[in-house]
């Protein structure tokens, strides 16, 4: 049916890209492009006798739209999946602009010298996409992404309004090692280490880093603390979700992670101010990133289980209700059917099924989304379809 670019080949983009070559109905051909083109190279080289999708490598460096833009015409994709790093969402919006190509991604844009997530600088790109006639699907992971669908999808069967909305991200499982991160490690320790703040009555409430904790029984995972962080859906679900008073975002973390994490703040290791090293310069947590296990191999180490999704409180028919919609992942199936942790899994697939609504035309609006701004229903159907199945349980267990 049509040909998709992948950008990037890390975790989250193999899991994608076992995706894709299982929805060959969807993807005819694929072209996965990377600074490392050798890492595409060994993907191809896993995954091509397995599929009837057409695979091809390529090499580009995605802080470059020149660069970009070269690979696009030689390529010829329907879409773009963007899945490098945030800091180059705009390089690649940009290339899809000037090449007329819908674009999807998993994360929204922060500059490398800040860590600062925002929505403003891509939302600034909405009137040229209308007018070039294209999408640009923003957040298709799993928080944002899913989190966002089932948003929609319980205002849509549920509720009239939506007042209170808590995301609550719990990773149940372990990798055996004493520090390391399930993703992105610079990306990982700057959302954690950041200030936390939540949307409360049209503004945001800032918290200092890990201030306000809970504690919350999740299904099939058990006790775990979680504590409030800022994440970036707040921002889009807040203006898209009519009624909303409340919306908070909490992840589960280990007493371990926390005390190394604190320890490597203490003495440095995790600022993104450049230093003088013998003569050369280095940024700490870049530095940090390279000492620490590579996320993608935590695979085959990684046992138990995620549980990631939101608790509804809004009314219906004028009577106040809750549900809570959640999926359940678990590591080790994850690791058996595409070779990959469950962090991975349920950022992934999401990007692929985002990926499909656009080729496919089943969401087809020109301009630039978010996801809560589509029809969830053939998005929520096809979670269940390619891994990802989710529950709704009628009045929850709230979280004070």
């Amino acid at each position: 049916m049509g040909k998709i670019l992948v950008i990037g080949c890390g975790g989250v983009a193999s899991v994608a890209i076992h995706k894709i070559c299982q929805n060959s109905e969807v993807f005819t051909e694929l072209c996965i492009a990377s600074r490392t083109v050798s890492k595409c190279d060994a993907l191809k080289e896993k995954l091509q006798d397995k599929t009837s999708v057409k695979i091809t490598t390529a090499q580009v460096d995605a802080d470059h739209t020149e660069e970009l833009i070269e690979l696009i015409n030689k390529v010829k994709p329907e879409v773009v999946l963007n899945l490098a790093l945030p800091y180059q969402d705009l390089t690649i919006m940009d290339a899809c602009l000037a090449c007329g190509v819908d674009y999807i991604d998993t994360a929204n844009y922060e500059p490398e010298d800040t860590a600062k997530f925002e929505y403003k600088w891509q939302w600034a790109y909405r009137e040229r996409y209308e007018k070039a006639g294209i999408t640009a699907l923003l957040g298709s992971g799993f928080d944002p992404g899913v989190t966002g669908v089932f948003s929609a999808y319980a205002l849509k069967h549920y509720f009239d309004e939506i007042n209170y909305i808590d995301i609550l991200d719990c990773n149940g499982g372990d990798h055996g090692y004493p520090f390391a991160t399930n993703f992105n490690p610079e990306i990982n320790i700057r959302e954690v280490s950041a200030k936390g703040s939540y949307w409360e009555d049209g503004h945001w409430v800032e918290t200092e880093p890990m201030e306000i904790k809970r504690e919350y029984d999740f299904p099939q995972v058990g006790m775990k603390d979680m504590y409030l962080l800022h994440h970036e859906e707040l921002e889009s679900l807040g203006i898209n979700i009519p009624g909303i008073k409340r919306i908070r975002f909490f992840m589960t973390f280990g007493q371990s992670y926390l005390t190394h994490l604190k320890c490597l703040e203490n003495v440095g290791m995790t600022s993104i101010e450049p230093i003088l090293y013998e003569g050369k310069e280095i940024v700490p947590l870049q530095f940090l990133k390279a000492v620490l296990p590579d996320p993608a191999s935590l695979g085959p180490r990684t046992k138990g289980k995620t549980n990631i999704g939101c608790i509804f409180t809004g009314k219906k028919d004028g009577k106040e209700k809750s549900i809570y919609i959640y999926n359940v992942c678990d590591h080790e199936e994850c690791y058996k059917e595409v070779g990959s942790q469950a962090v991975a899994y349920t950022t992934g697939v999401p990007a692929m099924i985002g990926a499909m609504m656009i080729l496919t035309k089943t969401w087809d609006k020109k301009g630039v989304y978010n996801i809560e701004e589509f029809d969830p229903d053939p998005f929520m159907d096809a979670l269940n379809k390619f891994g990802l199945p989710w529950v709704v349980e009628e009045n929850p267990v709230m979280v004070p």
